[in-house]
């Protein structure tokens, strides 16, 4: 029976990190090996699973494990909605620089995403790792077991209201990484099509795809000088939310 008290809540809170290491980022990453994950979240339920109880009987427990896979994923999918907005900027860089051309499907994402979505996709889970931000999303997990300790029931409501605040904040972050490069291409298309009305005989248009891809590429590095403060800031957001931090 000692045993059988002592795996309850280590199954109850492995649960838990298993729903919440395969969804948040960076660790639900596709080029993280699958035993790589199963191994952290095994080690995070050794570590967090002391001092925690669970309920008695059978079909508690199996209550008790669905609803903390539940909150496991809420929280994993509240940090990927607001580390997203990295790889949205850079579908929009995509978009308006003439790259979604060559989209292709991203078997590390299991979408169809352009090159730079990918890059910079890429780019913020090696930011997450450089600077600590996986830590602090770990310590924010961790610390969620004192807000919502195991057992506790599911809150569906605070978990909509939290994505339906998150979305929009999203978008504008992602505007706001791409914004000083959308703007440089908006001048360009600008520029050309003011030349096409004082040049009608010039195809001025004809220059726009290698112009604006040139543009995107010379001028891709504003973008990412300021890409991991962004990245910091938005790890910091994602830790509140797993608190349950408006």
């Amino acid at each position: 029976m000692d045993v059988v008290a002592a795996l309850t809540p280590f199954a109850l809170v492995c649960a838990r990190t298993t729903a919440f290491v395969f969804t948040a980022p960076p660790f639900a990453h596709g080029g993280i090996p699958m035993t790589v994950k199963t191994m952290l979240a095994v080690l995070l339920a050794v570590c967090l699973a002391p001092g925690q109880t669970a309920p008695d009987g059978a079909f508690e427990l199996v209550t008790g494990v669905v609803t903390e896979v539940g909150i496991g994923a809420g929280m994993g999918l509240l940090a990927s909605t607001v580390l997203s907005a990295v790889q949205s900027a850079g579908h929009i860089i995509d978009l308006e620089g003439g790259f979604q051309l060559g989209e292709a499907f991203d078997p590390l994402t299991s979408a169809s995403s352009g090159p730079y979505a990918r890059f910079y996709q890429m780019l913020a889970t090696v930011l997450l790792f450089a600077s600590n931000g996986y830590q602090m999303l770990l310590l924010g997990f961790a610390r969620s077991f004192a807000a919502v300790p195991p057992g506790a029931a599911l809150e569906v409501r605070g978990l909509s209201d939290a994505l339906s605040r998150e979305v929009p904040q999203l978008l504008l972050a992602a505007i706001q990484i791409a914004g000083p490069l959308v703007a440089v291409l908006f001048l360009a298309d600008l520029g050309l099509g003011l030349l096409t009305r004082v040049a009608p005989s010039l195809n001025a248009f004809a220059m726009g795809f290698p112009l604006k891809i040139l543009l995107t590429l010379v001028l891709g590095v504003v973008a990412l000088v300021a890409l991991p403060s962004v990245v910091s800031a938005l790890a910091s957001r994602a830790v509140d939310l797993i608190l349950g931090q408006p």
